[in-house]
């Protein structure tokens, strides 16, 4: 009878602690791409740095599972509450992901079969880098690095492309590596930030074109600001237009002043500041607490490394990422600005 008691009672904890087990959730392909689709998720590739640049899937953000910060770093991007979904190459690495996850108070997804399983069913995939800040309340918000000034922003479901391109340097295909626009934010008219094709692509009936009034002359649509005016975006998002224009004698002509604009754009307390096609511009001075700055570093069209140095500090962003840079050395700008973050990218 005693040993029936002690079977029993062991019988009752075993139970008891398994109940008590965090446990994720597992989906095949279908259901996971549905889930990704209704925007609730944020989705992590958990794979190598090395797996991720050789292609992932659209939207994901790379924290290597094998890195032993992963649930810190994961802990910095994301609050609790948001829903996680995660994958690696053939699902076993995120499982452990996913568990590690779980019991830290998330609620996560992981993807059976892992890439191998979506690449076999022909889903989305792409090579971009993204790069992921938090806003002041703690939500993530994805830039994805295109190339040299194009660049998309995906917060909260809403998606904003910054100067689409299609073709310059490499090929982008809007039709199939990214969902339609919300937004579109054009600087100005020269064809490496003007691209109708690639704007007709990405449009849908509700989408948001928002240029310079040369840029909207030129294909006949869209909504003209100017220099100093702001308006609210879908998501209480406010965009700033500022001046972008050349200073330097004989360059005038790259870039006048008044034509081009520069974007500033607020989400939710996190302030990314677009540069555009500008040289170190006294009117830089006026911005204050910026996140994330973009900054254009191609002589002769736009800023020399000297002049970058000079403009980051004039307004002192917690982050430089340089674009638009073409053949410019860059290796010694993050010797220059030792109290800046800056993240050297490949944004020919």
């Amino acid at each position: 009878m005693k040993m029936i008691w002690c079977f029993s009672f062991i019988t009752m904890l075993l139970s008891l602690f398994s109940c008590s087990e965090a446990k994720f959730n597992d989906m095949d392909v279908t259901e996971f791409s549905l889930l990704l689709k209704k925007n609730e998720a944020a989705l992590i590739d958990v794979r190598t740095e090395k797996e991720y640049a050789e292609g992932h899937i659209a939207e994901a953000v790379n924290v290597d599972f094998y890195n032993k910060s992963f649930l810190r770093l994961v802990e910095d991007a994301y609050p609790k509450d948001k829903p996680l979904a995660v994958y690696c190459r053939s699902g076993k690495r995120s499982a452990s992901a996913a568990k590690l996850l779980t019991e830290a108070g998330y609620t996560v997804y992981n993807l059976k079969g892992g890439y191998l399983a979506w690449t076999e069913a022909e889903l989305r995939i792409t090579k971009y880098e993204v790069e992921i800040f938090k806003t002041k309340k703690g939500y993530p918000v994805a830039i994805y690095l295109i190339k040299h000034g194009t660049l998309a922003i995906e917060y909260d479901g809403l998606t904003i492309h910054v100067d689409p391109v299609g073709e310059y340097g490499k090929h982008t295909d809007y039709a199939t590596e990214f969902p339609k626009a919300d937004v579109i934010l054009v600087t100005h008219e020269h064809p490496d930030h003007l691209d109708d094709t690639a704007i007709t692509t990405l449009q849908s009936d509700s989408t948001l074109l928002i240029l310079n009034k040369t840029s909207a002359d030129k294909i006949g649509k869209g909504e003209v600001i100017a220099n100093g005016q702001s308006r609210e975006l879908p998501k209480k998002i406010l965009l700033e237009a500022v001046p972008a224009y050349n200073t330097t004698q004989g360059r005038e002509k790259f870039h006048p002043k008044g034509n081009g604009n520069g974007y500033v754009l607020t989400i939710d307390g996190l302030r990314i500041y677009i540069a555009g096609d500008t040289e170190d511009v006294p009117e830089m001075a006026n911005l204050k607490d910026i996140d994330v700055a973009f900054l254009p570093v191609n002589q002769p069209y736009t800023m020399t490394v000297e002049q970058c140095v000079n403009a980051v500090n004039m307004f002192r962003p917690k982050v430089l990422i340089p674009y638009h840079f073409s053949k410019t050395d860059l290796s010694d700008l993050p010797e220059q600005l030792p109290d800046i973050k800056v993240l050297l990218r490949q944004m020919q």
